[in-house]
């Protein structure tokens, strides 16, 4: 009996990444094209059939051992019907997603959040391979999440599971109000965005740090360098982004009780002078139970966790 493949589709706006796994969370290849969401959903969703169908070309033994596409999305969907309530970079509104694609392409298909699949892609592939309970994190311009237990996604009743960005998190006299309309939630702080705030208003402040010197806008790693070289204003920013990573995950910890938090993103590149401060923290505020044997690791599948976990969703969702 031939194996089962499965293909993930990472949908972003404007680029669609589509790989082939193995049952194992393998993954044999991947395949890219342009969004072009200028077009409207209807050419989004047909270049996406193409770009499967040249990832695995219909008539091939590959092809009839394809058992589901799975598609990642960033938008607010209802999971269980497979539509796009909306979608802020996509022109998505209202659209049933699966019963469009599984016509377009002819096998079953899922959707899921953005960052859930790129979770289970860790867990499934990567750093998260052979451990049943996990919770990862991304931390880019925003900070998403995704919790697997038992070896299985967990969504919750409307999909919104796992978004660990919007833990309302940072102390009422320092929150700011986040993008969804909540104040101090996590994302304003850990993101590569609530860094780069950061930055520009302590060089706004007049305080006395070498971030003042960098010609044009400041980024991420421009203030997680500065730390690395001393600089005490930039190692404050980092500070507290490490803390409240480390707090979330405390919260996190009795709740879940995860064998490993795994964390990817742009903001991970700080590496071990992140990851040490936020296990600091972790020690601190976690109960022994809830604390004893759990890592924090880095993810390992960088831009390819996306399209892992799409593949993973009819295994591991």
């Amino acid at each position: 009996m031939s194996e089962s493949l499965y293909v993930g589709v990472d949908l972003g706006g404007t680029a669609v990444k589509v790989g082939l796994c193995n049952a194992n969370g393998d993954l044999l290849r991947t395949h890219e094209g342009p969004t072009q969401a200028a077009g409207g959903a209807d050419a989004v969703l047909s270049n996406i059939a193409t770009y499967v169908k040249e990832l695995v070309p219909p008539g091939t033994p590959e092809w009839d051992n394809v058992a589901g596409v799975g598609i990642g999305i960033a938008g607010f969907l209802n999971i269980p019907e497979g539509i796009i309530d909306f979608s802020p970079n996509l022109p998505f509104k209202d659209v049933p997603v699966t019963r469009i694609m599984e016509e377009k392409i002819g096998k079953p298909v899922k959707i899921n959040n953005d960052a859930n699949v790129a979770a289970l892609g860790e867990a499934w592939g990567g750093a998260g391979r052979n451990v049943a309970n996990c919770v990862c994190y991304t931390l880019g311009t925003g900070v998403g999440g995704g919790i697997i237990l038992n070896n299985r996604l967990i969504e919750g009743s409307t999909g919104m599971a796992g978004e660990l960005g919007h833990l309302s998190i940072v102390a009422d006299l320092e929150a700011i109000q986040c993008g969804c309309g909540k104040m101090g939630c996590l994302e304003t702080v850990s993101s590569a965005t609530g860094i780069i705030r950061m930055a520009v208003d302590a060089v706004e402040r007049g305080d006395r740090t070498s971030l003042t010197f960098i010609e044009g806008e400041i980024t991420a790693k421009d203030v997680i360098d500065a730390a690395r070289d001393g600089d005490e204003v930039a190692q404050r920013i980092v500070s507290r982004a490490a803390f409240y990573l480390g707090k979330s995950m405390a919260a996190v910890a009795v709740v879940v009780n995860p064998q490993r938090f795994i964390v990817g993103g742009g903001v991970s590149k700080a590496g071990e002078f992140l990851f040490a401060q936020i296990r600091e923290v972790f020690d601190k505020l976690t109960p022994g139970n809830a604390r004893n044997g759990v890592e924090i690791v880095a993810a390992e599948l960088g831009n390819n966790a996306g399209v892992v976990g799409a593949a993973g969703l009819f295994l591991r969702a």
